[in-house]
């Protein structure tokens, strides 16, 4: 009886985590997309990357801004559809992946992330170090999310029926 209670309990904290983590990462990508239309607070880091600063060979400050943005807004709109349009929301996690790894390379190419070394340990920096840092949580969601968007959807065996089977 009680295990059975702690089961129910483990499955309702489980099924809480997954949607709070879900409409969590709709919310914060929202939330920077609408972001980077009033300022473009990345602009430092995109241009140490050399995984996206060829971008600014292209578009101007504004531009690119505008183009994440939008990107960041869109990827949680289709998160956010989920319970209606699984395969949609799997293309917003693709997208919000792909978003989060880039961010997540600022890590390794932003200069003033390590802010010292603290016995051989190196400290983050409040900006960016500590901001960037957040990113690898979000982009574990965003695997979370595309897994559970991809089980969700229909299943289409396209397998012949066996000699047993009724058809």
């Amino acid at each position: 009886m009680i295990e059975e209670r702690l089961h129910r309990g483990a499955d309702t904290l489980s099924r809480t985590g997954r949607t709070v983590s879900r409409y969590g990462l709709v919310v914060v990508l929202a939330w920077i997309g609408m972001g980077k239309f009033v300022k473009m607070e990345s602009r430092v880091l995109i241009q140490h990357s050399p995984l996206m600063s060829w971008l600014y060979d292209f578009l101007s400050f504004d531009a690119l801004a505008a183009a994440l943005g939008t990107t960041e807004i869109v990827a949680a709109i289709l998160l956010a559809l989920h319970p209606l349009r699984p395969r949609l929301s799997a293309l917003g996690s693709m997208l919000a992946i792909v978003l989060f790894l880039g961010t997540t390379s600022f890590l390794f190419t932003t200069p003033g992330v390590v802010a010292m070394f603290a016995d051989g340990v190196p400290v983050l920096s409040a900006q960016p170090g500590q901001f960037l840092l957040k990113d690898l949580v979000l982009l574990g969601v965003s695997f979370a999310t595309l897994g559970e968007s991809l089980k969700a959807q229909p299943r289409h065996d396209h397998q012949l029926p066996r000699a047993n089977d009724s058809v």
